[in-house]
């Protein structure tokens, strides 16, 4: 249990302050410990219902604009993590972890390449293509155990110029819906871990509140880079893992 708490609240730091769910960096960690694949999914996305709502909430008071095209994206995202339960239950671990390492990689590419703000007005998008990317992305990101902000932000950032920060923001805020969507799939179909997922998830309160504090604190450009070290330790881990 103790070893779960740590997952938990190292898991929420990163959640909170790169607006991801924490996948990324619970699943390599429950890996490491000897969970499945399978398992180490279920516990992930339980753990993102926590902190994605806790971190939405937070993120909400510093900055309300999130809350229009989150909320576009969010019901994509639901429809598309609807889906996932039927994903996981037909195919292999070995597949899941082979396409987590292809969103990663392709991930850091995407960052690398983007600038941390622009200086050109933010691309206006319709409901209709925010819901479609969401859908997409959560369709796919519930199938391998992460909220989806791993490739939200860099589409949000890299494609339609929003802020880096902000597009994290409005990163963590879509996991809300996708989460909750994987949760309702999982569960449906069975392959759920409620005990191990409510102790990873309730810990990651504490880390979740930190990481945003932080966050707030530090310059566009360090966090860029932050978010680069961060893709790259999660790839570098999870290749180790698979190889």
């Amino acid at each position: 249990m103790i070893e779960l708490a740590t997952f938990g609240i190292a898991t929420g730091f990163v959640a909170g302050f790169f607006g991801v769910g924490g996948g990324m960096v619970l699943i390599p960690m429950l890996l490491f410990a000897g969970y499945e694949m399978r398992h180490a999914v279920s516990i992930s996305i339980m753990q993102m219902v926590f902190s994605s709502i806790f971190g939405s909430f937070l993120n909400a008071k510093q900055n309300r604009e999130i809350l229009r095209d989150g909320l576009y994206l969010g019901v994509g995202g639901f429809i598309g993590g609807i889906l996932s339960g039927f994903i996981v239950s037909n195919m292999s671990g070995a597949y899941l972890q082979y396409l987590f390492l292809t969103i990663v990689f392709l991930a850091i590419i995407r960052v690398s390449l983007t600038p941390s703000q622009h200086n050109f007005i933010k691309k206006e998008t319709s409901p209709k293509q925010l819901i479609t990317i969401g859908l997409i992305i959560g369709m796919i990101a519930m199938s391998i155990g992460v909220g989806g902000s791993v490739m939200l932000t860099p589409i949000l950032a890299g494609y339609l110029h929003y802020n880096l920060k902000h597009a994290s923001s409005l990163g963590l805020f879509f996991v809300v819906f996708s989460s909750i969507a994987g949760f309702i799939s999982l569960s449906l179909s069975g392959q759920m871990m409620y005990f191990e997922g409510f102790i990873v998830g309730l810990a990651s309160l504490l880390g979740v509140w930190i990481g945003i504090f932080i966050k707030n604190k530090v310059n566009l450009l360090s966090y860029k880079k932050y978010i680069l070290i961060l893709y790259i330790i999660i790839f570098i881990s999870v290749f180790s893992k698979v190889y």
